[in-house]
């Protein structure tokens, strides 16, 4: 075994489910007042089942603030099953957070400052020297790492070679052909990239643009998946059933995708 990479302990039969709760701050921040609060919607979250919590706490503070990343914190310290992850560009802020808060992961992603959502993953073949002595240095504080990536088998080597535990696969692009002619050999690719991840010996994470729609059949097509992460649909569908019922359905979902035969 690679001496950087770190054990990882968290591998279940069953796909987590990480609630990202951005936007919950963003509708926050767009008044004085408070509500609706980070950590109660967190605690919701974590009551109706979800697996963890994850933040991005961007530089601009659009959505989650400095002070939401430590209250979140604070909140999963009365959860020790769940998984706090926080994301973000640890050439930016992120890594401030990771040293003070020292979540169980850590998942880096390329975005600029001024990106509106995340749309791409990273080029290791420009940044991966840059990245290795900030995975080196979450694992000595006792954090796995992930790494944001496009489906792209012959990129999962060297996520491997530069010390990562997990990669998280980018979405988007399958969760835009789903239902279209397109959808099939999205998946198609998106499964090579998984198998060629867990051939590295990474785990495999997914995430951006998943919803109820999509997520079982993303599941299904791609096998090993150990963690989902999802906010924004989630968020929406909570405006209908409710956050706590939402969290549920998605739960469902998955229960779904890993009961088929």
């Amino acid at each position: 075994m690679n001496p950087l990479i770190l054990p990882d302990t968290r591998r279940h039969a069953t796909t987590s489910l990480s609630v990202n709760v951005n936007k919950v701050a963003q509708l926050r921040n767009t008044r004085h007042l408070g509500i609706p609060g980070v950590v109660h919607a967190a605690t919701l979250c974590l009551q109706a089942g979800c697996d963890g919590i994850t933040v991005h706490p961007r530089p601009d503070e659009r959505h989650i603030r400095a002070h939401d990343v430590h209250d979140v914190a604070a909140l999963l310290q009365h959860w020790p099953q769940a998984e706090y992850n926080i994301e973000g560009n640890p050439f930016q802020n992120l890594m401030g957070f990771i040293r003070a808060v020292k979540p169980q992961q850590a998942t880096f992603v390329p975005d600029s400052e001024s990106q509106f959502t995340s749309d791409h993953g990273w080029d290791l073949a420009a940044d991966g020297e840059r990245l290795r002595p900030l995975i080196d240095e979450c694992h000595a504080l006792g954090v796995r790492v992930s790494l944001f990536m496009d489906a792209e088998p012959g990129a999962m080597a060297a996520a491997r070679a530069v010390g990562t535990d997990r990669i998280e696969l980018y979405t988007e692009p399958y969760a835009a052909a789903h239902g279209q002619p397109g959808q099939g050999a999205q998946l198609a690719r998106f499964a090579a990239a998984a198998a060629a991840a867990q051939a590295a010996g990474l785990g495999v994470n997914a995430g951006h643009d998943l919803n109820r729609d999509n997520l079982a059949d993303f599941l299904r097509a791609v096998p090993g998946v150990l963690e989902v992460s999802i906010g924004h649909a989630l968020i929406a569908d909570a405006l209908e059933f409710g956050l706590a019922d939402t969290v549920r359905r998605y739960r469902a979902c998955i229960a779904a995708a890993q009961a088929a035969p």
